[in-house]
């Protein structure tokens, strides 16, 4: 096993990736207004920074009966238990995703993680992410994730009453020009930039929650009612679902805390701490991403190439902390 380990200096908007003891990858700074350029910071944030870059743990998967296989298999639970996070490069061809399929079945079946849930009403367990114009995996509606759009700072399926704890996206065809950088940021870091009080409001059950139509399962039913923050096993706000453009605060202390949040999500010396990019040459074809939903934030800037393909599966979902 290998460790991806990346820190951002957010003097220039560079990422230094070092994959074991090799490669280093440069990503420019982003340009949307969700992905702010990065400012000069003071001797004290470019400390910080320095003396505590995140890491990703790395695994290989040169066969296709890794995904069977219960060393590997443990070691991928053991990765995302203690850190929430994981890349596995394929040693094989798996343009179907059979690999990603058994592993979450050994999850399953040896860990006790909850199997797959369904995207849609008309889509199962996984989710092609790639540009179209025309065709949709919902019919007459097109989800976010099917355009070339950045995709600001969100949680996977956060309108859901039990929202996956977990999601993987495996990279069958990374973006060729440039685009498509994946940014994760760690919820725990970022509650930790909140004041008490803000904390307190997002934990309360005051914010409606609407359900893209592509993600509709049920007719009758178009949005939830719930917090956006929650308290961990070890009782710290480090549990989070969030999507922006899907929120409406249902009252004034809710919507004063929401404004917060999104000060904070914007803010560089808060990003500098919890945030880490990954370049499409971080993650190229053959690349599976695996990441703790509830722990971890994540969002894409741009994309550049209209054959940027990725295929996602979301599981294990459980109700979220603190819903009535």
């Amino acid at each position: 096993m290998s460790l991806l380990r990346l820190q951002v200096r957010p003097a220039c908007g560079i990422l230094r990736c070092h994959l074991g003891t090799s490669s280093t990858a440069r990503v420019p700074a982003y340009k949307t207004q969700n992905f702010p350029r990065f400012q000069r910071p003071s001797r004290q944030m470019a400390s910080v920074a320095k003396a505590t870059p995140l890491t990703i743990p790395h695994l290989t998967a040169p066969s296709f009966e890794h995904a069977r296989q219960r060393y590997h298999v443990d070691s991928v639970n053991e990765h995302l238990q203690q850190k929430g996070i994981l890349k596995i490069s394929l040693g094989f061809p798996d343009p179907d995703s059979q690999y990603l399929k058994e592993l979450v079945i050994s999850l399953h079946e040896h860990h006790g993680h909850q199997l797959p849930i369904s995207h849609s009403a008309s889509q199962g367990w996984f989710w092609d992410v790639r540009p179209s114009s025309t065709s949709f995996q919902t019919a007459n509606h097109q989800a976010r994730s099917e355009t070339m759009e950045n995709f600001p700072w969100h949680t996977d399926c956060s309108y859901e009453e039990l929202p996956p704890r977990f999601f993987a996206l495996h990279v069958l065809q990374h973006d060729r020009f440039g685009g498509g950088a994946l940014s994760i940021m760690n919820i725990q870091q970022l509650s930790e930039s909140l004041s008490a009080s803000t904390r307190t409001s997002l934990m309360r059950q005051e914010y409606n929650i609407t359900i893209p139509l592509e993600f509709i399962k049920e007719p009758t039913k178009q949005n939830i009612v719930g917090s956006i923050l929650a308290a961990d096993q070890e009782g710290q706000p480090g549990i989070m679902r969030y999507r922006r453009d899907i929120l409406t605060p249902l009252t004034e202390r809710a919507s004063k805390a929401l404004q917060e949040l999104d000060m904070s999500l914007e803010r560089t010396e808060a990003q500098s701490r919890s945030r880490v990019d990954l370049a499409a040459e971080d993650i190229p074809a053959g690349s599976i991403i695996l990441m703790n939903n509830h722990r971890w934030l994540h969002a894409r800037n741009n994309i550049n190439d209209p054959k940027r393909h990725l295929r996602r599966v979301r599981w294990d979902a459980v109700p979220f902390p603190g819903a009535a």
